[in-house]
Order: C-alpha cells, then sequence, then structure tokens
C-alpha cells in the first residue's frame, strides 16, 4: 500500500528541460515512475527523449490525463508554477524549489487549500512509494518495498535513515520530505493522518530539526489516539540560538521551537526519540 502516489500516478515535470528538471526526469522515469511529459513555457511541441514538453500546464494534463506535477523551476518563478498547478485538474504538486520568499508561500498555502489540491513542499525531496514511485529527487536505490511510513523536514536526514532501515531489513511503505521551509504545503499532521488510513503502513518515523511547532503539533495528534508505533529523530540539539541551522526554517526564536520541547513532547505522547539515526531500525522492533 501506498499514500498519495503509486504505480498508476501520471507525472508531469514543470521545468523539465532545465538543467535540474531534465535530469530528474530522466531519474524518475529510470525508477519506473510514469513521467508522462514536461511544461516549459515556449518549448512546447519539443521533447526530451521520449517525453513530449508542453507549453502550459492545462495543455499537459489534457493531453496525457497526468493527476501529479513536480516543480523544478528558480524561485522566481515558482510561485506562478504552484498556481498554475493548482489551477489545473492535477491533484498532487510536489514543488522541490528552495528559496520561496515567505510571505509568497503564505499566499500559495492559502491558493492551494481553496482549490482542494494537495502540495508537498517546498524546498523538499519529494515523495516516494518503493518499488512503484518516485516524484522527487530522493536516491532511488536505497530504499526498498515494506510496511514503515517516514515523514521528514531534512532530505539528507531522509536518505540516511531510510538507508539504515533498508539495511536492517525494514522496508517502506512510502516515504515523504515535507520540506525545511518555515511554510509548507502538507504538514506532519496531515501525513500522519494519511499514514494512520494507509493499512499497508504498520509503524512510521519522524524526522524533526529545530524550529517551528510543526513536531510538537504531531506529539498532540499522536497523543489523541494514532494507533501505529512511531519512533522520532530530532536534529540540531547543539545548534545556537537565534542561528539559522541549515533549512529557512531550522532556527530557534526564544523558547520555541528548541530540541528539548520537541523531544519532551514526543516523550509525553509515548513516541520513542533516538538519539543517532542508526538506531531508527532497533527502536522500531522494540
Amino acid at each position: 500500500m501506498s499514500i498519495l502516489a503509486d504505480s498508476s500516478t501520471k507525472v508531469i515535470v514543470q521545468g523539465i528541460t532545465g538543467r535540474d528538471g531534465s535530469f530528474h526526469a530522466r531519474s524518475m522515469l529510470a525508477y519506473g515512475t510514469r513521467v508522462v511529459g514536461g511544461v516549459t513555457p515556449g518549448k512546447g511541441g519539443s521533447r526530451l527523449d521520449e517525453m513530449p514538453v508542453f507549453a502550459s500546464v492545462r495543455e499537459a494534463v489534457g493531453e496525457t490525463g497526468a493527476d501529479a506535477s513536480i516543480i523544478f523551476v528558480p524561485a522566481a518563478f515558482a510561485t506562478s508554477a504552484i498556481r498554475e498547478a493548482a489551477d489545473s485538474p492535477l491533484r498532487l504538486i510536489v514543488c522541490i524549489t528552495e528559496g520561496i520568499p515567505q510571505v509568497e508561500m503564505a499566499q500559495n498555502y492559502r491558493y492551494v487549500k481553496e482549490r482542494g489540491k494537495i502540495l508537498v513542499g517546498p524546498n523538499c525531496p519529494g515523495l516516494i512509494t518503493p518499488g512503484e514511485c518516485k516524484i522527487g529527487i530522493m536516491p532511488g536505490p536505497i530504499h526498498s518495498v515494506g510496511k514503515v511510513g517516514v515523514i521528514s523536514r531534512s532530505g539528507t536526514l531522509t536518505y540516511e535513515i531510510v538507508y539504515n532501515l533498508t539495511r536492517a531489513g525494514l522496508g517502506q511503505s512510502t516515504c515523504i520530505g515535507i520540506g525545511g521551509d518555515p511554510i509548507t504545503g502538507l504538514s506532519f499532521v496531515e501525513v500522519l493522518e494519511l499514514f494512520e488510513r494507509d493499512a499497508g503502513t504498520e509503524a512510521v518515523v519522524i524526522i524533526g530539526e529545530i524550529g517551528g511547532e510543526a513536531e510538537e503539533e504531531a506529539a498532540d495528534f499522536i497523543k489523541r489516539g494514532f494507533s501505529k508505533k512511531a519512533v522520532a529523530f530530532i536534529a540540531g540539539r547543539t545548534a545556537p540560538s537565534e542561528k539559522r541551522m541549515g533549512h529557512a526554517g531550522a532556527i530557534i526564536s526564544g523558547s520555541r521551537g528548541t530540541p528539548q520541547s520537541k523531544i519532551e513532547a514526543f516523550r509525553a505522547a509515548g513516541v520513542e526519540v533516538v538519539d543517532r539515526p542508526d538506531q531508527v531500525p532497533e527502536a522500531l522492533r522494540r
């Protein structure tokens, strides 16, 4: 089982003719994702290998029947790309772009929600259902099919923990990077709700970091009755206050968003919090 995307999902790539878009379009296609085309304004009618290129999202969806899009465009054009996707019949939008201004994302968040679409990201690695569909930039070979769901704010930490899961024989149902910006589409809680309803997910790994209150909100949700085993890892325990560490959202302001507050919230909800990424598999088996 999976959440959000599976082998039937048809994907278009916004920015498919750019350096990153073309590289990852080919990578997703090689993984087995049904990449049915891409969008680059002014280049409609051309092709990238066997993938047709269209001038607009609406044209691409109309010609291919796509239900998901992944966005690889510079930050200056990302808002237009997100809104063009939200105005189309697409169901799922994944935005990889980093550096979108927060004020724009606040407006984009509402724009997408009002149209009933699902946004993953921005500033994220995307999502993968191992063995079925990859909509993102994560390395496919480290993933394996199984029953552990993974939710993360960090791409590279996701890869490290997934690698350890796979080595330990613990495959994954779906892995989702929700993004490291202060304002993102899907939240930890919304993804936990999806995993709760997924019969193919038996346990969940939550990978958090300093800044914001998303992890505390996830802990509150779990405490209210999440039925599946959950293990958490929180990055940034040694980060100094008021200093950004990596992601735009990874910054402690005053007493908000501290690693200790997140760890305490998870432990109060009955979630084991590990000290190192390589301890996750053992924690899941306890």
